[in-house]
């Protein structure tokens, strides 16, 4: 018989992708497929590089290898989720495809059928062992009990166990009886399914489930009793494993650590600890603070609030800084810092039944206002790199943006995250993408509703579409949009229409790489020796082919970021803090803020020694007002707003 390796060789010896054109894709590799045991539902994640948006390529999962002592070579389509992810679902026809109840030893390839020319490109193939089954049935070995909180997780070790979605759910049936520390007989405790999640992602072998007061209420005791898991399979009949006894001792709730040791407006503060309830009717957790407050400048003064948490699970509780509580109306938090030290203590409340929890010590420290600032990068806007023929730099492009956005905040309390932020419930979301959805041909719009003078928002989002925006006339959606960028080029095709501004600099820069100008995009090998990037453009436009890239980079990573800085800067209430008007009157050189049709293409490509924007001397000052920093002011050169 012959073996996979053999197989291997005839089915992927012959793949494009070793001599892939298409800069988005040089990069294509298979890192891993999970789970390893499939089941009919299963949705399986395929995580890699260089993976492409639907618009530019079908993908597949490739599978080839033996299962059951027969070849196999199966395809099955896999959608995308990002940029190094990809889904596959999967269903009884795949699994019979496979040969049922196997177990399948080979290699694995994700490719992808461009659009463009029909290509296949595909991955380096990666070996893997896979387990498919048409049915699983629940083995614990273990369940994990002692000393708990309610609420916490209750961890159950061995194998087989579903992970959710089309597979159906695998269930802890929980029976027993309860004995309060205060008193009282063992109170029977009425059987109650509670749903398994996988502790580690993908595995089967390890999951947990909540300790749900509705087990035995929040009070402090012993409960003793059994765990029966079960598997409810879409489709299949429950499989129940034997029960195994348990005993568990509930303790008083508790805050160990509160964090960050300093916050500000907007922010979260994660309280550890254990006991906390919430999230369903009739559960509530508050947190006691009471000690002293220092607030900088003036004298200690006696502070004792309640605050209401969000509720997270058993262990976490968070509370974000704002306005409308009693800290709220005990400060301005917009202006006011200072230091709490004290205790902190936990109150739960399940059912009409409330329990004080155990003090602690704390202290804490209200930080200035900060404005963080997420910058989506969206599919749309990687892809439209294309056009530049600038796809294969996406992320030195994206770090001369963060250099450039980062340079015009400078000494504002301003941060800029390509991730989402999880530490704040108040940010600012800025989308990049592709094209102006107004079709305008706009380089950005803020959408935000209404000029946010003294930036009380503080959670504007310059993106989508904004209803109440097109309602007052305005264009409805916002963000920054590449391909308009092209209107710069005195020959940008079917992909813009030239702007008054348009100059021979911007095709000198770009033309290089555009495919539809016969220029050669940036690929792997412009990149093999790596890339400095520039800090200037005193050698732009001109050069080798290295020199090209870096200015490239350099030039379009000052177009979108002092885009960016611009959009931003009006979200903030700029120009003309409180008053109206949303740009600087008249037209001086090297103002962020000025009209769009102010801004001629060198200032913003910061090229010929024009450049870069700055925010003009009043705006800075109220910038650095609303959004104060430790920091010490940028000391460049500013136009007068005037």
């Amino acid at each position: 018989m012959r073996s996979w390796f053999a197989i291997l060789t005839i089915v992927f010896g012959g793949c494009a992708s070793t001599i892939a054109p298409d800069p988005g894709l040089e990069g294509l590799a298979l890192a891993k497929v999970a789970p390893g045991t499939i089941i009919p539902g299963t949705k399986v994640v395929v995580t890699g590089e260089s993976f492409v948006d639907d618009q530019w390529g079908q993908a597949t999962l490739h599978l080839v290898g033996q299962a059951g002592g027969t070849n196999i070579d199966v395809q099955w389509p896999a959608s995308f989720v990002d940029f190094s992810t990809m889904n596959v679902k999967v269903d009884g026809g795949e699994i019979d495809s496979i040969g049922g109840d196997v177990d399948f030893h080979g290699a694995a390839t994700i490719e992808f059928v461009a659009i463009s020319d029909g290509r296949t490109y595909g991955s380096d193939p990666v070996t893997i062992d896979l387990s498919f089954r048409k049915r699983l049935t629940p083995t614990p070995t273990a369940v994990i009990d002692g000393v708990i909180f309610v609420n916490d997780q209750i961890e159950v070790d061995g194998d087989g166990f579903l992970l959710g979605g089309d597979e159906g759910t695998t269930t802890a049936r929980i029976a027993g009886c309860f004995m309060p520390d205060a008193g009282g007989g063992c109170t029977p405790i009425t059987s109650r399914d509670l749903q398994l999640g996988a502790v580690e992602p993908f595995s089967r072998k390890k999951a947990q489930f909540p300790f749900s007061p509705k087990l035995a209420g929040i009070k402090p005791g012993q409960f003793t009793g059994t765990v029966t898991i079960i598997n409810t399979q879409t489709g299949i009949a429950p499989i129940k494993a034997d029960p195994t006894s348990v005993a568990f001792t509930l303790v008083t709730s508790q805050v160990f650590s509160v964090d960050p040791p300093a916050a500000s407006l907007g922010q979260f503060v994660f309280v550890h600890g254990g006991g906390f309830v919430g999230g369903e009717a009739g559960a509530d957790t508050q947190l006691e603070l009471t000690g002293t407050f220092n607030k900088t400048g003036g004298n200690p003064a006696q502070a004792q609030m309640v605050l209401i948490p969000e509720f997270v699970e058993g262990r976490l509780v968070r509370y974000v800084i704002n306005t409308d509580d009693a800290l709220g109306h005990a400060l301005d938090l917009r202006k006011e810092t200072g230091h709490f030290t004290g205790t902190i203590t936990p109150i739960v409340t399940y059912n009409a039944t409330t329990v004080r929890g155990v003090s602690s010590p704390a202290t804490f420290d209200l930080a200035p206002v900060k404005q963080v600032v997420y910058l989506h990068f969206e599919a749309g806007y990687v892809e439209e790199l294309r056009d530049f023929g600038m796809r294969a730099v996406t992320k030195q492009l994206r770090d001369r943006i963060l250099a450039v956005v980062n340079r015009a905040y400078k000494g504002v309390n301003v941060e800029f995250r390509v991730d989402p932020p999880t530490d704040f419930a108040l940010f600012e979301n800025v989308d990049l993408t592709g094209v102006d959805p107004n079709n305008m041909g706009l380089f950005g719009y803020d959408n935000s509703p209404g000029k946010d003078n003294g930036n009380v928002r503080l959670y504007d989002k310059l993106g989508g579409v904004n209803a109440t925006t097109q309602q007052d006339g305005y264009p409805g959606y916002g963000g920054v949009f590449v391909r308009s960028l092209m209107g710069f080029s005195k020959h940008p095709g079917s992909l813009a229409q030239s702007v008054p501004g348009a100059d021979d600099m911007f095709d000198a820069t770009f033309d290089p790489f555009r495919a539809d100008r016969e220029g050669s995009p940036i690929t792997s090998a412009d990149l093999a020796g790596g890339v400095t990037a520039l800090t200037t453009g005193d050698s732009c436009p001109s050069g080798d082919r290295t020199t090209q890239v870096q200015c490239a980079i350099f030039v379009m990573g000052n177009l979108i970021g002092g885009t960016l800085a611009h959009e931003i800067g009006h979200s903030l209430g700029l120009a003309n803090p409180y008053m109206d008007g949303f740009h600087d009157s008249g037209d001086a050189p090297n103002r962020l803020m000025d009209a769009g049709g102010d801004r001629p293409f060198l200032e913003r490509a910061e090229l010929q020694g024009q450049g870069p924007g700055v925010f003009c001397d009043d705006e800075y000052t109220y910038l650095r007002g609303v959004l104060p920093s430790r920091d010490p002011p940028n000391p460049v050169t500013r136009p007068s707003c005037f």
